[in-house]
């Protein structure tokens, strides 16, 4: 079992800034990708960015260049910096952790509770 804690959401104003942590604990052995997911209300699930391993990165169109993803492999972290917010980016944002098997299943693929982020006007 893989666990997911998550921590950092608020409330900020348009233009602010927020950074998201996420803690993975229990089974982990070696993660292979860790990211942000985010779901506003009435809306899909979506990738907000992802981070390999090997520190290559994957971002939304919508937060390129606003949001930035890091990871420490050793303590099972992963960060998101968000800045320059928008009352677009208001979503519970979920953290997500994952390993392959070498046939291309899971052997876990973990989510945390979400947490609140929500840009005012």
């Amino acid at each position: 079992q893989v666990q997911l804690g998550e921590s950092g959401g608020g409330l900020v104003h348009n233009g602010g800034s927020l950074r998201l942590s996420c803690s993975a604990s229990g089974s982990i052995f070696s993660i292979d990708v860790m990211g942000w997911y985010r779901q506003a209300p009435g809306k899909q699930r979506e990738l907000v960015a992802a981070i390999t391993n090997g520190g290559r990165t994957n971002y939304a169109d919508s937060v390129k260049g606003r949001f930035t993803i890091s990871r420490d492999n050793a303590k099972n972290t992963v960060d998101l910096q968000m800045s320059s917010l928008k009352p677009e980016d208001t979503a519970v944002y979920y953290c997500n952790a994952r390993k392959s098997t070498w046939y291309g299943s899971y052997e876990y693929d973990a989510w945390g509770q979400g947490t609140q982020v929500t840009v005012s006007s």
